[in-house]
């Protein structure tokens, strides 16, 4: 379903193949930044993430391949067989690939970021969530897609139901409709509208009943043709970010901003098990394995986490010493927590080749902007007569890159006090000086 997905495999295990090894906690670790979705292959195994870096992972085993084509972060996954996957993100466009040689075919239309995707039971369509506030329904065969609107803000989350003739919505503008999207003409129903904005749904078995987790932490279950409730799992964390559905168990699992998980038996609804999966940051993403057995999250740090769901309560918060930027404000200087706080994610300190979203700054100091090799810039940085030094860089921040670069991938953000400006550039000096052999 159109979810921010995460998925992992288990501690050794051999991708395509072999079977997961329920028992482990593991780590899949490789990305650039942080980890915004995740999907698993049903029959194989094989785990796919997406990330902030701009880039697919597919794991064998710890081993990624990347998969190499958006312009900006990937946000949602879905595989649409053994070899092919589709993905969406914040260049407004989806992707859809060919697994094993890497081939992929580009699709646009949307004039939004991707939030979400899911793909008919057939197989023939998916369907796209965009924060451009329409629903794209796009035929695997080729042709034109097609654009849904009739909300009134970003559509946030899609699903389809369970012969492919519905198709179900979710929005910031805080309801939850269904589209009859093969009849012309036909305008969707509201289904529920809970006041504050829809982030994520989930279908349960033949239709029967709908998940819904949302911006104030609403966490429901209601039936989809009457919007009645179902069960209320609304606890006082917020906002609910991610949620997967394993039908063989029975397992419901919603991730909040808090970084908690809480996995919801959805045979006799109670709350079967709650625990802090990351130390800080929310959960952006959640996926069961095949079996059910591991739940695979992933957020803030670069690092996609498994854990075995019968031992939730036996592990640590992950990722407490995974990402320097998370480090406490004590321990780094004025000018290293400016960097942390607002380039680390995009940018890496050290020489290339890097995984970040962003080009390295190694060797920044009087170099051209938009210069280093192989990195795709955005078209007003590509042959820029930009120098960066520390009235530059001063001059960036204070302005901020939308306005002193408009048209820039950079986003919006300042730093407004001369001094933090002063203190993050003699960081930066220091940092990034090419080191003599």
């Amino acid at each position: 379903m159109g979810r921010l997905l995460t998925g992992l495999l288990s501690l050794g295990l051999a991708a395509m193949t072999s079977p997961l090894a329920a028992q482990d906690f593991t780590t899949l670790k490789g990305h650039g930044g942080p980890i915004m979705g995740i999907a698993v292959q049903q029959q194989t195994g094989q785990v796919a993430s997406a990330s902030f870096d701009n880039s697919v992972g597919l794991w064998q085993g710890r081993m990624p391949r990347w998969l190499e084509g958006h312009r900006a972060a990937v946000i949602s996954l879905e595989y649409l067989g053994e070899t092919r996957l589709v993905s969406g993100g914040d260049d407004f466009a989806l992707m859809v690939w060919d697994t094993e040689s890497g081939n992929h075919t580009r699709l646009e239309g949307h004039k939004g970021k991707i939030a979400a995707l899911d793909v008919s039971p057939d197989g023939q369509w998916i369907a796209s969530a965009s924060w451009d506030g329409s629903i794209g329904i796009w035929p695997l065969a080729g042709g034109a897609p097609r654009f849904l609107s009739g909300h009134d803000a970003a559509v946030t989350d899609v699903a389809f139901g369970r012969d492919g003739g519905l198709l179900y919505s979710s929005s910031s503008d805080g309801t939850v409709r269904e589209w009859h999207w093969q009849e012309p003409g036909m305008r969707p129903r509201v289904v529920i509208n809970q006041g504050f904005g829809v982030n994520r749904i989930m279908l349960g078995p033949d239709d029967a009943w709908l998940a819904y987790g949302a911006v104030d932490g609403a966490t429901r279950v209601i039936r989809p043709e009457t919007g009645e409730t179902v069960a209320d799992f609304t606890l006082d964390r917020r906002p609910i970010l991610s949620l997967a559905f394993h039908a063989g168990s029975g397992q419901l699992a919603a991730g909040d901003g808090h970084g908690y998980i809480m996995v919801i038996d959805t045979h006799d609804w109670r709350i079967a098990r709650d625990f802090r999966a990351m130390q800080r940051g929310p959960v952006w993403a959640l996926e069961f394995s095949p079996d059910g057995g591991t739940i695979y999250a992933g957020g803030l740090n670069d690092v996609v986490y498994g854990w075995p769901v019968a031992l939730l309560s036996e592990y640590d918060p992950a990722g407490a010493s995974e990402h320097s930027f998370l480090r406490a404000p004590r321990e780094m200087g004025n000018g290293e927590r400016q960097f942390m706080r607002k380039c680390s994610i995009c940018h890496a300190l050290t020489p290339p080749p890097s995984r970040k979203a962003g080009p390295t700054l190694y060797g920044v100091f009087g170099r051209a902007a938009g210069s280093v090799p192989g990195y795709a810039y955005s078209e007003i940085l590509t042959g820029s007569d930009i120098i960066w030094s520390d009235d530059t860089i001063d001059a960036l921040f204070d302005l901020g890159p939308d306005h002193y670069i408009p048209g820039s991938k950079m986003p919006m953000q300042r730093i407004t006090a001369p001094q933090d400006r002063r203190d993050m550039i003699d960081y930066l000096r220091d940092a990034t000086a090419k080191q003599e052999n």
